[in-house]
């Protein structure tokens, strides 16, 4: 079935997804184009806090779509809080969507704007048991959006980068410990926020989104090392990971906020 099956090609990519996962027509989908001039600013949006802990992080995986490192799920040290949610969040993975060139990659746009790639930060309500549980869920889900922009090289990035001659192929993992990802963040936290969905299936509408303002930089050989990643599992012909994001959706009448004036 298409759960098995989805991906970003012409026979299984966005356009299809519909088939598999009727959401992906519904009220509050993502990815969308942020238009500034249409976002209001909230003086009641918080300041975001991100307060990670290095030891919680466990593995890094290529899962065929993009590649993730992952958190342990019992710790109460890796949250996020404030901003526009209420309650604590905690930190399930994060993972990176980007293009086969520099002029596209991202998932959001600003202003019709496309940059390199997008990093996502994923967190789970705390009031709900698991993960699993709160993805379903209309206030489930907290997802911090990053803006990577052609520059200069990003040290911050380079643990990530050097971890991906292990994980080339979809269905590899290896372990990746001691990893604070605050060291990726822009400085300002400066945000637009409104309510939306994963952007990948299962597209489920339980996503708080909050899309920082502020880009943060690679390099043109950065780029180059996450395109280096497979599609393909090991054994098939080579497929380069490149394009695994989904465009802009409808915004449907939702509000989108600006923490900043």
């Amino acid at each position: 079935t298409m759960s098995h099956a989805w991906g970003y090609a012409p026979d299984n990519g966005p356009d299809k997804w519909c088939e598999g996962f009727p959401i992906a027509n519904g009220p509050r989908q993502s990815p969308i184009d942020i238009v500034p001039g249409e976002a209001a600013f909230d003086a009641a949006l918080k300041a975001l806090t991100l307060k990670y802990d290095p030891s919680t992080s466990i593995d890094i995986l290529n899962n065929g779509h993009s590649f993730q490192v992952t958190y342990t799920d019992d710790n109460d040290n890796s949250t996020l809080t404030g901003g526009p949610i209420s309650g604590t969040y905690r930190l399930k993975q994060f993972h990176f969507h980007w293009g086969a060139s520099d002029d596209r990659g991202s998932e959001h746009t600003v202003a019709g704007t496309k940059y390199a790639a997008e990093l996502h930060l994923v967190h789970w309500n705390t009031k709900y048991p698991s993960f699993g549980d709160a993805a379903s869920k209309s206030d489930g889900l907290a997802v911090v959006g990053v803006f990577l922009r052609v520059g200069n090289e990003n040290a911050n990035l380079q643990k990530v980068l050097d971890a991906f001659d292990a994980i080339k192929a979809k269905g590899k993992q290896t372990s990746f410990e001691n990893f604070d990802p605050t060291i990726l963040l822009p400085k300002s936290l400066d945000y637009w926020t409104y309510d939306g969905s994963l952007t990948t299936p299962p597209l489920l509408e339980s996503v708080t989104w909050i899309v920082c303002k502020e880009p943060i930089s690679v390099s043109p050989a950065q780029m180059g090392k996450f395109r280096c990643l497979l599609f393909s599992g090991e054994g098939e012909a080579a497929c380069c990971m490149v394009d695994n994001y989904r465009p802009p959706q409808p915004l449907k009448g939702r509000a989108v906020r600006a923490s900043f004036k």
